[in-house]
């Protein structure tokens, strides 16, 4: 059944405090025991489910008690090194054996580095420099980082190069229990993280599996077709994925099956946002798992989080999590919109790459609020609304315009399956609106011009839509909005290889 958590906001005008509303407790939907770590409970589950398979990559299967005895030979006696030192998780191993080693860093009372193995050399050489020369001075032999840190995740960077980013045992302590709370019991089950371990959304399924004690499977690289098969033998019951890979997921049960996948309780959808004109096909292929998508980001942890519903504005990113708190700086006293501020047990610790102070990328911090610049409002029902992050924003007419909102809008069109909003210089309207878009199906410009314009102001619709065979994706998957803006600049009339859509199709 779903849990209802009532919104903790405030709304904050120039020159006006609005004082915070504290939301409604919500109780964990099962017992947990006690756990001040990530890995505590690894010990308690090797005790209680000694012979429950805990990892399944295919090739490393271990049961909790297998798992808590690899571990232990690592854990350290007390009066060594206090502050925990940062040590790189050997990226060329299978993820299951990744899995093993993090938690044994961990056992030892240190953090895990998770690099990724998509790296240049160049990158590679660049970040372990500055962590190192971050994190302490060389000279020590060791880097020691805050007590209570636990994991340095990387994220992309304004610059190409990642920025390293430390979580502490509390926050994902509490995004954990914050996760079964929202959720339900279906957390619980053996999860599915078919991702890379080191994007960090499948790190967190994978620890949630430890966890909960519910197990976590694993992929040596991600498969539509494998996922399916887990799914259907059975062998979890939780999904956590990305938009792109559930997309894959349909498009394989489509060509090649299965039709219907009943074992699954659960579907949770993040790291971008999901199209929910495909939530009706992700009911069809899971009718018995509750489908959730959530919001949040790197250094915020979970944020927001909703039932999918294809009915629900394409905006609308849920209700904030429990424990979380969401303030809204309005931009001025005419404008919905301002920056979404959070504040909650769940942010990061901070950089241990140079932190961006100005330009794209840059933090905004108010005593123990924080925003990473993405902008919304709330609405009367107290649900969120995501437009768009404030890096992103161009001017069209003397108007402030959000590419996210014109990408979610285009998305949800049955034969687009990807878009990046983009904008040149323009000497009469200040910017002109470029799509650019990764198809499923044929489709003209009339069309999409007036689906746009049934969704949205006249000035946000596009002035060209041109098709590419594939948009470029970052490190973490997501399509490469960056990259693209950097080759308009570039080339304002688009790449060679793309295809200018024609204002109507040719009959056949």
């Amino acid at each position: 059944m779903p849990f209802d958590t009532t919104a903790v906001v405030a709304v904050r005008s120039p020159g006006l405090e609005v004082p915070v509303i504290a939301g409604d407790a919500v109780q964990p939907t099962l017992p947990q025991p006690e756990s001040g770590t990530v890995h505590e409970l690894l010990t308690h589950w090797a005790a209680i489910t000694p012979r429950a398979i805990a990892i399944d990559d295919g090739s490393v299967r271990l049961t909790f008690k297998e798992l808590a005895a690899i571990a232990n030979t690592r854990s350290r006696a007390p009066g060594q090194h206090a502050a925990p030192r940062p040590v790189w998780v050997d990226d060329s191993l299978s993820p299951g054996a990744q899995l093993v080693d993090f938690v044994g860093i961990l056992m030892a009372g240190d953090a895990a580095v998770m690099g990724d193995p998509d790296w240049s050399p160049l990158q590679k050489q660049k970040v372990r420099s500055l962590l190192a020369t971050e994190a302490a001075p060389a000279s020590t032999g060791a880097a020691p980082l805050p007590a209570g840190s636990f994991y340095v995740g990387f994220t992309s960077g304004s610059t190409g190069l990642p920025k390293g980013f430390v979580r502490s045992h509390r926050s994902w302590v509490e995004s954990f229990s914050a996760c079964i709370q929202a959720f339900g019991p279906a957390t619980s089950s053996t999860i599915l993280a078919p991702g890379r371990l080191a994007h960090s959304l499948a790190l967190f399924g994978a620890l949630l599996g430890l966890w909960t004690g519910g197990g976590v499977r694993l992929q040596p690289q991600f498969s539509a077709g494998a996922s399916l098969q887990t799914l259907v033998n059975g062998d979890a019951q939780a999904l956590i994925a990305t938009p792109s890979q559930l997309i894959l997921m349909l498009e394989h049960a489509q060509r090649q099956g299965p039709r219907v996948v009943e074992a699954t309780r659960l579907v949770m959808i993040g790291g971008a946002s999901w199209p929910r004109s495909r939530t009706p096909d992700l009911r069809a292929l899971f009718p018995n798992a509750r489908i959730v998508e959530f919001y949040g980001a790197s250094e915020t942890s979970f944020v927001a989080w909703v039932d999918s519903c294809p009915d629900l504005p394409p905006t609308a990113v849920g209700r904030p999590f429990p424990g979380v708190e969401v303030r809204i700086d309005a931009c001025g006293s005419d404008q919905i919109d301002g920056v979404i501020h959070v504040r909650s047990p769940m942010v990061f610790t901070g950089y241990v790459t140079p932190e961006p102070t100005t330009g794209p990328g840059a933090l905004l911090r108010d005593g123990e609020w924080l925003s990473v610049g993405d902008m919304g409002h709330l609405d009367a029902q107290g649900m969120l609304h995501l437009i768009g992050r404030r890096q992103r924003m161009f001017v069209v007419q003397g108007k402030n315009l959000f590419p996210e909102e014109i990408e979610w809008v285009l998305a949800s069109h049955p034969c687009v399956a990807a878009a990046s909003v983009q904008a040149v210089p323009d000497a009469l309207r200040g910017a002109r609106t470029i799509a650019i878009l990764q198809l499923r199906g044929p489709v003209d410009r009339a069309t999409l011009l007036a689906w746009c314009r049934l969704h949205l102001d006249g000035y946000k619709a596009p002035r060209q839509f041109f098709a590419c065979e594939c948009l470029p994706t970052n490190a973490n998957g997501k399509t490469d909005h960056a990259a693209l803006g950097q080759l308009l600049t570039a080339s304002p009339r688009g790449d060679p290889d793309w295809r200018a859509l024609s204002w109507q199709l040719e009959a056949s």
